[in-house]
Formats: C-alpha cells, structure tokens, sequence
C-alpha cells in the first residue's frame, strides 16, 4: 500500500529517491519521508504529499550517496509529521521505513516497553526498529543477525528497507507479503515497491521472493532466507519503457489510460487469437487443456475493480463453455470455509498482482487442492508467481489510482479464455468461433469510436457535478458493467453511487428516486432491451433523470431518455468492453469539474497489500 524506495550507489541518492517517490505516489500519499546517509544520517518527513516533503527539504541537507524513501498509505496511527516514515530506534542509530501491518506489534509494543523503550508515534512500523534495536542489545550480535532474529518474531505482512549509522556503506531490505524489487547497475543498487523507480537506471532487476532478506553494498549483493540459507537471484529483464510512466500530454493519467484503451486490448490480443482460423491460443494455461474438459466448476475470487470483471467472466464462461462459475469476494473467501476440491479451478484476478486479500485466498484454494490461474497485469508479481498457471493482461502501468485500462484488460483476457474454454470443451460451434474472434480482433476500433463521445459526455457531465447521489442499472452483463460505472463515480468524485441489476430496481431502491436522482441505465440492444426499456419507463413515471448508454442508431430509448450516449453494436458478450468507456469519462469529467484529484483520490490507493 505504501511506497518504498532505495538507493546504493556512486550517484546522489536525493534526486533518485525524491524521483521515485513521485513515482510511487500512486500506492500512498498521506506523507513522506527520506533518509540519506552522509556521514551521519539526515531525516526529513512530512505529512502530506511529495511535494510537501521537497519544500521542507529545500534548504537542508541532502547529500549522500546511500538513501531510502517512503509514501505512507496510513493504516496504524493518523496522517502526520510524527507518524511519517522513515522511523528511528530508540537511540536513533537506526531507521526503517515499512509498507505492510505488523499485526501482533501489541504485544511486541508492550514487552518493549517494559524494557524502558519508549515511542514516539503510533505506528506499528516504529515497534519493529526498536526490537531490533533490543535484539542486538541483549544479544551484541550484529545487524543483520539483529534483523533476522527479529523477522522470526513479527507476525503480519512488510517489506523493508533499513540504514544504520554503524553500517554507513549497506542497505538491508526484506520482505513478506508486500511486494519488493531490487535494480540491478554497475557498482550501484535500487529498491522499490515496484519497476516504476528503478526503470529510469536500469532493466535488470530481482524480485525479492517472501521470506528473504538482501543485504545490499554498493558492488555486493547478498540474499538469504529467514532461515539464513544463502539463495541464488534470478535476474528479469523489464518491459517497461520510461515513456508508459509519463502523461504524454494529458492532464491527468487516468484520461490517458481512459484513452490508451484501444492500444492495451490489442497488447491483450496479440499473439492469442487468429480470427481467420476460429483459434485462441493462451500458452499460460495450455497444459490444462485437459483439466478444462472436466472440471466441476470455476471459482473466481478478486477484489473491487477485478471483482467486477470476474462478474463479466461469470455470464461469458457460463454462456460460453457451459462451466458453472462462483465469484467471490476474496476478502471474505479467505474467513469462511470454503468447499473446494481438486476439480476446481480458481482464477485469481488483480491488476497488481500483490493484493494481500486475493493471495491469501490462493493460499487457502491450493490448500484445498484447486488449480489455480493468475489473471494479473505487472510480471514478475506474487500472485503469477504462486499460481499454477496463468494469463497476463499486458495492459503496461496503470498510475491512475481508479482502474479503468486495467478492467477492460482484464475483461478482454477473460473473455479469451471463457472463448478457449469453450474451444476446448466443444460448447461452441466452428462458425461461431470465427464469428466472435473476428468481432473480438475489431473491439479496439469499436473503442476509438467510444472514445469519440468524450465531448459529449462531457457536456452531459457538467449538468451533474452538484448531485450528491447516482443509480447504475444494467441486466446481464450489464449488471457488473454498472456496478463499476458506480464505483468509478464515486472512487473520484465522492458522489454517493450504486449499481443494481435493473429487474431488483423495484425491489428497493425505486423509492429512492425523484427529481434530484440520476440514473445511468446500460441500455443498449441486446436479449434484455425490452426489459430494460421498462426500467426506464418506471425511472420517468417516478421523475427520475435517465442517462443511457444505447447502440448506435437507437431511436426507442431516446425518445424516453434524457440523455444518451450511443455505443457501437456489437455481440453481446462483448457490451462490457464498450459500455465501460463512456462511465468512465463520465466519471471522470464530473469528478474533474468538482475539483478532486482524480489520479490520487483520497483515502486510496492503486494497490491494497494490507488487509
């Protein structure tokens, strides 16, 4: 959840750090925090953004060729200067900076201070530093031994960084449950929460594995277990371009995403289906071909937007391959006791590819004996790493903290793979194959088309800037389309929104309607058309102000709807890539015209490595 950067090295580390913090503001930006190592060690923190921390840093220190950052995402102790990264031991010979929770720092804080240590802020963070700090007290053993020692004893989620005063010329890192990389110079080391950082310097780079500890010099490396077993790092080589990190003109990074949609689905498509040869071809789950003809059923568990996705896969895996399909939350999957056999299959959703909820549920599916498939955007990330199988969705970096190129990446993907299932179990006929592939390989310019809405949607959105509540209905594959048009709504606006499917409308929440409340109705032709034109009919007969989304060429719904924005056509399965993108610039434009930050909502952020 938070932002970890590090650097070793012969350059200034300040420039490095402070860049890398921009970088990484996307996963935390209650406050920041450097340390720099020159000759003694200099900390500056600050409550708020990066920005904040460069003009209480202007006219001090920051010199050193050894230095770590830290973007808070606050879980343990309110947003401030005092609960900001990094934090020091008791005799301030050490610092640490942290993204997890330390989930028995109680008992661990109350020993500690038994023992005269006392505590500066509220955080869990600060109760880790000052263990290892009475470790080496009681024990006289060095650091890293100190460090290790002290690992074994915290039970939670971290990644790391640590400096000391004694060891000017060394970084120690570690890491559980949250992710962390290592980049890889000449004579010269980075550590990031992700690629974002490191990219600029360097494309080699080491994705440090759970229970591992890297103890980092300028020229030396060394990695070992918790156990103290020496590993041998495997050295990736990033896609990444610099590029995919800037705007490229654009005023905000979720308008580019919004915009870059086109590109990404093609990235998802390319290389996997010949429409020609009705053929899809997903070498990351090809030797569970087999399996695939004789499963039981499908359990997909994700969180939030790839929650919504999994929704969509739902309707095009059981309308496809006729294969019963679960979708859980996999926040709460992970608490109950599932029943899960060996004929299962679970796909596990996330666009980071490190959502704590969502491995914790893999864990407990591999326990049960599930196979288990990774649908996951960043490679080298945890949960490709501990699933059997899988698919990425080459999407590239999303910094945008609301999801929207991630989603339709992740729809695209599934929609391949419910179209391979089917492919393998015989439920769809050769024609048909051809058909929806052909359609399929066209849906980036049917979403340059949708794209071509962006003015009017947002002359549409400048009437609702002032609403405090919204409706999204939708049927069918509809429903989870609404779902995530309401979620982006209120994600970046802090407008109250709630997508329903539209038959429940009047089982509830109809009484909500009047003259103040608008509704987004998906309404575009497809097997639900004449219901949803009900709906709408039972919106207007209570007051209720209609925006929908309709296919091309519509001329019924218009007549009754305040407001459209027409769509392309296209076969059903595929409304959800399509009906997205104007929600999303929807979302967008009013969230833009109230003023909010829309890359960097408050209260989020882009990746959720804590429960």
């Amino acid at each position: 959840m938070c932002g970890i950067v590090g650097y070793i090295g012969y350059r200034d580390a300040w420039p490095i750090i402070i860049k890398g913090l921009h970088r990484l503001e996307y996963r935390g930006y209650d406050s920041a925090g450097v340390a720099l190592m020159d000759g003694t060690m200099n900390i500056y923190k600050k409550a708020g953004k990066v920005s904040e921390l460069e003009l209480f840093t202007e006219n001090k220190n920051k010199s050193g060729f050894t230095g770590m950052g830290h973007t808070r995402w606050a879980t343990h102790g309110a947003p401030s200067d005092r609960n900001s990264h990094p934090h020091t031991s008791g005799d301030n010979r050490l610092a640490i900076i942290h993204n997890g929770i330390i989930e028995n720092y109680g008992s661990l804080k109350e020993a500690l201070t038994s023992r005269g240590h006392i505590f500066k802020s509220d955080t869990d963070t600060e109760v880790l530093i000052h263990l290892i700090e009475d470790i080496q007290e009681e024990t006289k053993l060095d650091l890293r031994e100190a460090v290790r020692l002290a690992l074994n004893e915290v039970i939670g989620a971290y990644a790391i960084v640590i400096m000391s005063k004694d060891e000017p010329d060394e970084l120690i890192a570690a890491r559980k449950g949250s992710p962390m990389v290592i980049g890889v110079g000449n004579n010269e080391y980075f550590i990031a929460s992700d690629a974002s950082p490191i990219i600029e310097y360097t494309k080699n780079v080491i994705y440090l594995n759970d229970n591992e500890i890297a103890y980092i010099k300028r020229d030396q490396l060394l990695i070992k277990s918790i156990d103290n077993v020496v590993q041998t790092p495997y050295i990736h080589e990033l896609e990444l371009e610099l590029e995919m990190l800037e705007k490229g003109g654009y005023e905000h990074f979720m308008l580019k995403e919004i915009y870059e949609q086109p590109r990404s689905i093609r990235d998802c498509m390319r290389g996997r289906i010949y429409p020609e040869q009705g053929l899809v071809q997903l070498g990351g789950i090809k030797e569970y071909a087999e399996k695939l003809k004789n499963i039981d059923r499908i359990v997909i568990i994700a969180c939030g937007t790839s929650w919504h996705a999994g929704l969509v896969a739902e309707y095009l895996i059981e309308e496809c391959a006729r294969i019963p399909v679960e979708v859980e939350y996999a926040s709460e999957f992970r608490y109950r006791n599932p029943i899960i056999s060996e004929k299962d299959i679970v796909i596990a959703i996330s666009q980071s590819g490190e959502t704590a909820d969502t491995m914790a549920a893999i864990e407990l599916a591999k326990e049960k004996g599930a196979t288990i498939f990774g649908v996951c955007n960043v490679v080298g990330a945890s949960i490709p790493r501990i699933s059997h199988a899988g698919v990425y969705t080459h999407a590239g970096p999303e910094i945008g903290v609301a999801s929207t190129k991630a989603f339709t990446a992740q729809v695209t993907v599934l929609t391949l793979m419910a179209i391979y299932m089917a492919q393998q179990r015989g439920t769809i006929t050769q024609s048909k194959l051809i058909s929806l592939l052909s359609e399929l390989d066209n849906i980036p310019v049917l979403i340059e088309k949708c794209l071509l809405t962006n003015d009017h949607v947002k002359s549409i959105a400048s009437k609702f800037i002032n609403s405090r509540n919204f409706l999204f209905l939708g049927r069918g594959s509809g429903f989870p389309v609404a779902l995530e048009g309401a979620l982006k709504l209120k994600e970046i606006s802090y407008i109250h929104a709630e997508g329903y499917p539209a038959a429940e409308m009047k089982h509830g929440p109809i009484a909500l309607i009047d003259e103040e409340m608008p509704v987004v109705v998906i309404a575009t032709k497809n097997s639900s058309y004449e219901k949803v034109i009900s709906n709408i009919q039972e919106v207007k007969a209570r007051k209720g102000i209609v925006i929908a989304i309709v296919t091309e060429g519509d001329t019924a719904v218009k007549k009754m709807a305040d407001y459209t924005i027409e769509i392309p056509d296209a076969e059903e399965i595929f409304l959800p890539l399509l009906a997205t993108v104007p929600l999303q610039l929807l979302s967008y434009h009013i969230a833009v015209m109230r003023g909010c930050n829309v890359d960097q909502p408050r209260n989020l952020a882009k990746s959720v490595t804590v429960e």
